[in-house]
């Protein structure tokens, strides 16, 4: 009987005692190796002998974390999430290459971007960027809550009505949200003076008619705005009256000014145990102490923050600025550096505040017409002040 007689049963026969114990489900079969004779049906089998390698037991999983930063991923570091919105800033994603640089602001440098057609940017000078660094720091982001700042000091007549305008001043020029300066000196302050009046109502008014005071508009009608964009809220005129100006109406005068101003800058009196005082400074997120650069001038501006330190307010005061006005009398015989000195081991930072014969007449202050070192002074002391609001968001 030839192969093809065979039924598929014997077929199966045959080629099962061919594969003998072998099961090809057990084995590697490789292709071609299979040879099939008419005769008989053979099947060679090759067997995988290499050794299996298994995973050490101590192996442990490369580590993720969650905390996503920017200089982890550059480092090549793995995270559980994905990369946060947060992380598009505008420092990664914008190119700053001098083909991208933005045009020059002024100057040789801006004719030869344009005279170029625009194939030659110098950048802007190291004045212009040191300019606008300043701009940036003044202009920095606040949380939600209004931010209050006390000016104060014990002794009058050191500028600090003076120091709580160009403050103000400085800072309304470079933010974009609302700035207001509240007079809240017991013995009729005179800051409504430094900027052009255009309205009598007082801090008394706001207390009086708080309750039918329904937005920033009918606010707005309070206060005289400078052109700097500066409000500014007027103590009362009437020392007598002033005297009755106490913690309660205070508060009510902060809590209206924190629905509608982002930083709210108080022009203290020289009582610092006025009961006003307690609830300026509990509410203070930044502090501004006044000297004057006489010898009696320093030793109680030392003297006011050695009474903070000692009432609670240490940390107020390690995050404090002093404002150094150099007008005063017998500044040109006292050594100022060594007042700076004394003072830097006490607060965060000491600006001083140069002469200007537009401040010393003590009338209205137009911020243009200020010199320019004293602009460049009230500058900084906004963005020390601004850093320090910053920091404690």
């Amino acid at each position: 009987m030839g192969f093809f007689d065979k039924n598929e049963g014997e077929l199966e026969n045959e080629q099962t005692e061919s594969v003998g114990t072998h099961s090809l489900g057990e084995t590697a079969v490789q292709p071609g190796v299979v040879d099939v004779a008419p005769a008989t049906a053979s099947v060679e089998i090759i067997r995988d002998e290499r050794p299996i390698v298994e995973a050490p037991q101590d192996a442990q999983p490369l580590s993720r974390r969650t905390n996503y930063t920017r200089r982890d991923s550059l480092r090549g570091e793995s995270f559980d999430q994905p990369e946060p919105a947060a992380m598009l800033t505008a420092d990664r994603l914008i190119d700053n290459t001098r083909r991208n640089r933005p045009a020059p602001e002024s100057g040789f440098r801006r004719f030869l971007y344009f005279a170029t057609l625009k194939l030659v940017n110098l950048g802007d000078s190291a004045k212009v960027r040191a300019r606008k660094a300043i701009d940036a720091r003044i202009g920095a982001a606040l949380d939600g809550r209004a931010k209050f700042v006390p000016v104060l000091t014990r002794k009058g007549g050191v500028g600090k009505t003076t120091v709580s305008t160009l403050l103000g001043m400085a800072l309304s020029l470079s933010r974009e949200d609302r700035i207001i300066a509240i007079d809240a000196n017991p013995d009729r302050g005179t800051l409504a003076e430094r900027v052009s009046k255009s309205t009598r109502f007082t801090v008394r008014d706001v207390v009086n008619r708080a309750a039918a005071i329904d937005g920033f508009t009918d606010f707005s009608t309070m206060v005289s705005r400078d052109i700097t964009r500066l409000d500014v809220l007027a103590s009362d005129p009437d020392p007598m009256l002033s005297e009755a100006f106490d913690e309660g109406d205070y508060n009510v005068v902060a809590d209206m000014a924190a629905r509608y101003y982002s930083i709210v800058l108080t022009d203290c009196g020289t009582g610092i145990v006025h009961s006003v005082m307690r609830p300026t400074l509990q509410r203070a997120s930044g502090l501004v102490i006044v000297s004057g650069g006489s010898v009696d001038e320093a030793r109680l501006a030392s003297e006011t923050l050695t009474w903070l330190e000692a009432n609670g307010y240490g940390d107020l005061v390690r995050n404090s600025v002093v404002a150094l006005n150099t007008a005063t009398q017998a500044t040109q015989l006292v050594k100022l550096d060594e007042i700076e000195q004394h003072f830097r081991t006490r607060v965060r930072h000491v600006v001083r505040i140069p002469y200007d014969p537009a401040l010393a007449a003590g009338s209205v202050i137009k911020f243009s017409s200020l010199r320019k070192a004293t602009q460049e002074a009230a500058r900084e002391l906004a963005a020390i002040v601004v850093d320090g609001l910053v920091e404690t968001i």
